[in-house]
């Protein structure tokens, strides 16, 4: 089956990667701005869809900057729920359209996913899937650009 979402638990990827919004809090809207920007970077670059979630209770439920033609869905869990019962909900309604990937560090939630046949990864493994994928599609664009250049120098 092919891939057809990301769910990603946004807390979660926050605390395994702190270069990313270096000195803000891992709960503040600057580090939610960041995930939810490198995300829109990686999705990008992969073409699939990827929903991020974080858990409403703790602090103001805004939406990141820029929500014009956003390509990253954000959501919030609501008061008597947390971000992990959405992506396990999510998880298990995306089956009959494919595969779905669950990105965090809970292995309780993990354990869950995989248990219905959803496919997990840890935060680490994804931080190295985004790093990686965003180097290919910088050499891409790199290649693709030297060779328009190349091709317009030359019909002069």
């Amino acid at each position: 089956m092919a891939l057809v979402r990301i769910l990603v638990d946004g807390y979660s990827l926050l605390h395994r990667w702190p270069e990313l919004a270096a000195g803000a809090p891992r709960h503040s809207e600057a580090a939610r701005d960041a995930l939810v920007e490198m995300l829109t970077q990686y999705q990008d670059a992969c073409g699939t869809p990827v929903t991020v979630f974080f858990d409403g209770s703790s602090g103001r439920r805004r939406k990141p900057k820029d929500q014009s033609g956003q390509a990253v869905e954000v959501l919030f869990s609501s008061a008597g729920q947390t971000a992990d019962d959405l992506i396990e909900r999510a998880a298990h309604r995306f089956q009959p359209y494919g595969e779905v990937l669950v990105v965090t560090d809970d292995f309780a939630e993990r354990n869950t996913v995989s248990g219905f046949g959803g496919s997990v990864a840890s935060c680490d493994n994804f931080i190295r899937l985004i790093q990686n994928a965003l180097v290919v599609l910088e050499e891409n664009l790199n290649n693709h650009n030297r060779a328009e250049r190349n091709r317009f120098s030359r019909s002069r």
